[in-house]
């Protein structure tokens, strides 16, 4: 890890300990009700991803890790064998639960089918954070550390729209989206963008419910550069005159670019995305992607590991940032191309702070 990026790490952790009133502790009382800490052994923390091949869930596994080491706890991990894996996230917490952890951290695979074991496990007494993608409902955990994903999607949009204006061009626009099934992840980013861009979208509209004529279509990839392929010649076969295409992380974007390389169309074809994977900064500043949102996994992992420590040490409950339900890690906009009114960082500063 590079010399700025910890700096950054720093000052974010130092600018939350109010906010959350945490501090690492080396284990101390058991909270009423939580996981045992019995004959003075370690608690126990959970920390479940998604899946543990995504660069963006590695970095979150090293940070949490980091954070365990100084806290002195145990962390425990966990990972679907695909994005959507529900029942491994159920097996997971059932484990947790067992084990008597205090409590764990996850990346929901399905925003609303995790829920009912998460109530069985804070009926236990264990804290359950969530990281990077809330449940539905959000208060379904105790709270919720992310990027904020309609952020993140907006800053991709206002770029866009800046972009297309400063040329006279109007924006027809391809939709790569997660998969059919409405993570809430999925959504706040893909309205975000479309908000960004000038596009009218009700609250909790539903992906491809919209009417704009702009938007050619949506089609799903789950996340992966195979499936934004895929996508990407399905919608240029519906409409060759795509322009701009929104992606829902890098992988996706970088199997966009192969399939609009392979029809000859790099040149006039915008692509945005969100992640800020160093992977994803590197295809920025190769001009493959236009902008990206960056978000800090690593971050999100290490302060949710200090609140369910300073959970078992005094029952000390974490908050939220101000003005918003979850407790925001941070986003910026990374380009090499900026445009007047949309605030952003350059590719320098990306794969300085990048992950993967």
């Amino acid at each position: 890890m590079n010399l700025s990026w910890n700096r950054r790490v720093g000052a974010i952790a130092a600018g939350t300990a109010v906010a959350l009133s945490l501090a690492a502790c080396g284990g101390g009382a058991p909270a009423e009700g939580g996981g045992g800490d019995a004959g003075g052994e370690r608690p126990i923390v959970g920390l479940i991803t998604k899946t543990d091949t995504n660069p963006f869930f590695v970095k979150m596994k090293e940070g949490a890790q980091a954070a365990a080491d100084e806290a002195g706890v145990e962390l425990r991990t966990f990972a679907g064998e695909r994005d959507g894996d529900n029942e491994a996230q159920v097996l997971a917490i059932e484990n947790l639960i067992s084990a008597g952890a205090k409590g764990f951290l996850i990346t929901p695979s399905d925003s609303a089918a995790i829920v009912p074991a998460i109530d069985q496990a804070r009926a236990a007494g264990l804290l359950v954070i969530a990281l990077d993608t809330p449940t539905e409902p959000a208060d379904a955990v105790d709270a919720t550390f992310a990027t904020d994903n309609y952020q993140a999607g907006l800053l991709i949009g206002q770029w866009a729209k800046a972009k297309f204006e400063s040329t006279g061009t109007e924006a027809r626009i391809a939709m790569l989206d997660l998969n059919a099934d409405q993570v809430s992840v999925d959504v706040q980013r893909d309205q975000g963008f479309l908000e960004g861009l000038g596009v009218d979208v009700v609250d909790n509209t539903v992906i491809g419910d919209e009417t704009d004529p702009r938007i050619v279509g949506h089609e799903v990839t789950d996340g992966a550069e195979e499936g934004g392929r895929t996508a990407m010649e399905n919608l240029l076969q519906a409409d060759p005159t795509i322009n701009l295409v929104y992606t829902i992380n890098e992988p996706a974007a970088a199997g966009a670019y192969a399939a609009l390389e392979a029809a000859g169309r790099t040149q006039d074809v915008t692509i945005v995305s969100v992640d800020g994977g160093c992977p994803g900064v590197a295809d920025v500043a190769s001009g493959v992607i236009g902008a990206t949102s960056q978000q800090y996994p690593l971050v999100m992992a290490q302060l949710g590991v200090e609140a369910i420590a300073a959970f078992a040490n005094d029952g000390t409950m974490p908050e939220t940032t101000e003005g918003k339900d979850f407790y925001d890690t941070g986003v910026e906009l990374i380009t090499d191309q900026p445009q007047p009114g949309v605030p952003s960082q350059d590719t320098t500063f990306g794969t300085e702070n990048c992950w993967g």
